[in-house]
């Protein structure tokens, strides 16, 4: 039996099934429901965490950076959605890993809200552009801290909990 060799035209390749940023998936879906839609407190109504690394300027003295670690720990009873709390926790520690992959990030934050629509609305911007959809509390406090953190000072994460690749997990559906 004579074989003939396949050409690497003629071979499979693997095919790479690679989904696109979530910030595009989720502005994606804010631009085809609506923002109103998008924020609401029944979408996605999955609970889902939020990660936030934060690296202050060097500039910046411990004894300013406290009251902003404070404010940020208030806002899980400052920020409201009808006149009531909408996060469900938050927790915050300092760096203490000594594997010396930290970045220099020196607080996390880690915040769980029981739907999508909530963590959109506590989000908001730069997705949700309508400041009738999105917290006014959690958009302050961003505009007050920005300016001390360092260039790239701020890392978010966000993921929902045991989910995995799972068929059913909520970031694989339309």
């Amino acid at each position: 039996m004579n074989a003939t060799p396949l050409t690497a035209s003629q071979t499979a390749a693997p095919v790479e099934c690679t989904l696109p940023p979530a910030s595009e998936r989720l502005a994606y879906r804010c631009a085809q429901i609506g923002e109103r839609a998008f924020t609401a407190r029944d979408y996605g109504a999955t609970p889902i965490r939020h990660i936030v690394l934060l690296r202050f300027s060097n500039d910046v003295s411990i004894a300013a950076r406290e009251p902003m670690i404070e404010r940020f720990l208030r806002l899980k009873d400052e920020c409201l959605r009808d006149g009531r709390p909408y996060i469900r926790s938050v927790e915050h520690g300092r760096q203490e890993s000594g594997e010396g992959n930290g970045l220099g990030f020196e607080h996390a934050f880690l915040m769980t809200f029981e739907s999508e629509g909530d963590r959109n609305f506590y989000v908001g911007e730069p997705i949700v552009r309508d400041a009738t959809c999105f917290d006014p509390v959690h958009h302050a406090f961003k505009a007050d801290i920005g300016p001390m953190l360092a260039p790239q000072g701020a890392l978010v994460f966000d993921f929902f909990p045991a989910c995995g690749d799972a068929p059913a997990c909520p970031t694989r559906s339309g």
